[in-house]
C-alpha cells in the first residue's frame, strides 16, 4: 500500500497544483513538471489495485519490445490492443483506406453513437487485416522506430547496429559498479519516423549490495492510463534482469519530465483517489528460463491481486 500511495499522492498533487496547458492531441491536460516516485520492489509487484491494471497487456508489451518488434501483429496475436490507434490511423489517414470519412477520427468523441460505432466496425476490419494479410500488417502495423528497435537494433552512423538490452545484461555481470548502466530510446535521427517519440525515454540501471535498481525518465507521463503500464512494465523488466544477472530487486525510481492527466480523464482519477489501496501482489517467475530473451507470456504469473474495479477513458491520440 505504501508503493501505491506515492502514486495517489501524485495524481491529488497534480489535480490540486497542475497548470492547464494545451497538448498535441487538442484535449487539454492539467500539468506539472520535474515530480518523482519511488517504488520498492522487495515490498511487492507495484501492479496498481485502486483500479485494475491488466498484467497479461504489460508483459506482452514489454516481451514484444524485448524481441526488437515494431509490429503491432505480435501484440493482436496476444490480445493487446494497447497501441492499435496509431497504426490505425495510418491506415485510415492513407490512399489505399477506402471506408466511411474518418479523417477526424483522433478529434472525435466516442460518446458519439454512430460515431463509435463506425470507428469499431472499421477497426475490426484494420485488426483482421494485420492478423491475416501479410503484405497490409507490413504497410500499416509497423510503428517505425519505436522502443524494440531503439532498444535492440539501435542503427549507428554506420550502418551497424547496437543491441543496448543484450549490452546492458551484460555490463551487470562483468562491472556492476559502472555508471553507465544506460538504455535509450531517444534517438533524435529516427523521431521523425516514429508513430509516437518515446515517452519513457531512458532509463539506467544500478546495483547495491547485490539488488539491482532501475530508474526510468520519462519526458511525458499519462499519470492515469500510461503511468500505472509504465510502473509495471519497468519493474516486470528490472526483475528479468536481475534474475538473468543473479541478483535481488531494489528500487524502481520513476523521474518525469512532463507529468498529467488529461482534462477528460479528471473525473476518473477523483474516483481511483477515493478508493483505498490493498496489499501489493507477487510476481512468479518461470525459473527454468535463464534468458530475457526467452520467456513467453505463460512464464509469468501474478499472485494474490485483488484490486477495485477498472475504470475506462479514451485515451488521447
Amino acid at each position: 500500500m505504501k508503493n501505491e500511495q506515492a502514486y495517489l499522492q501524485l495524481c491529488e498533487e497534480i489535480l490540486e497544483k497542475g497548470c492547464f496547458k494545451n497538448d498535441r492531441t487538442n484535449t487539454g491536460t492539467y500539468s506539472l513538471f520535474g515530480k518523482q516516485i519511488r517504488f520498492d520492489l522487495k515490498e511487492g509487484f507495484p501492479l496498481l489495485t485502486t483500479k485494475h491494471v491488466p498484467f497479461r497487456l504489460i508483459a506482452s508489451e514489454l516481451l514484444w519490445f524485448l524481441k526488437g518488434d515494431t509490429n503491432i501483429r505480435y501484440l493482436l496475436q496476444h490480445n493487446n490492443n494497447i497501441w492499435n490507434e496509431w497504426a490505425f490511423k495510418k491506415w485510415v489517414e492513407s490512399d489505399n483506406y477506402k471506408g466511411p470519412n474518418m479523417d477526424d477520427f483522433g478529434n472525435r468523441s466516442l460518446k458519439d453513437e454512430d460515431f463509435k460505432m463506425e470507428y469499431e466496425k472499421q477497426m475490426d476490419i484494420f485488426k483482421n487485416k494485420i492478423l491475416t494479410d501479410d503484405q497490409f500488417a507490413q504497410n500499416y502495423g509497423d510503428l517505425g522506430f519505436v522502443y524494440g528497435k531503439q532498444w535492440r537494433h539501435w542503427k549507428t552512423s554506420t550502418g551497424e547496429t547496437i543491441d543496448q538490452i543484450k549490452d546492458v545484461i551484460e555490463l551487470i555481470k562483468t562491472n556492476p559498479d559502472s555508471r553507465r548502466l544506460l538504455v535509450s530510446a531517444w534517438n533524435p535521427e529516427d523521431i521523425p519516423n516514429m508513430a509516437l517519440p518515446p515517452c519513457h525515454t531512458l532509463f539506467q540501471f544500478y546495483v547495491d549490495d547485490g539488488a539491482l535498481s532501475c530508474q526510468l525518465y520519462q519526458r511525458s507521463a499519462d499519470v492515469f492510463l500510461g503511468v500505472p503500464f509504465n510502473i509495471a512494465s519497468y519493474a516486470l523488466l528490472t526483475h528479468l534482469i536481475a534474475k538473468e544477472c543473479q541478483l535481488e530487486v531494489g528500487e524502481f525510481v520513476h523521474t518525469f519530465g512532463d507529468v498529467h492527466i488529461y482534462a477528460n480523464h479528471v473525473e476518473q482519477v477523483k474516483l481511483q483517489l477515493s478508493r483505498n489501496p490493498k496489499s501489493l501482489p507477487t510476481l512468479k517467475i518461470n525459473t527454468e528460463k535463464e534468458s530475457i530473451f526467452a520467456y513467453d507470456i505463460n512464464d509469468f504469473e501474478i499472485i494474490g491481486y485483488d484490486p477495485h474495479p477498472a475504470i475506462k477513458a479514451p485515451v488521447a491520440v
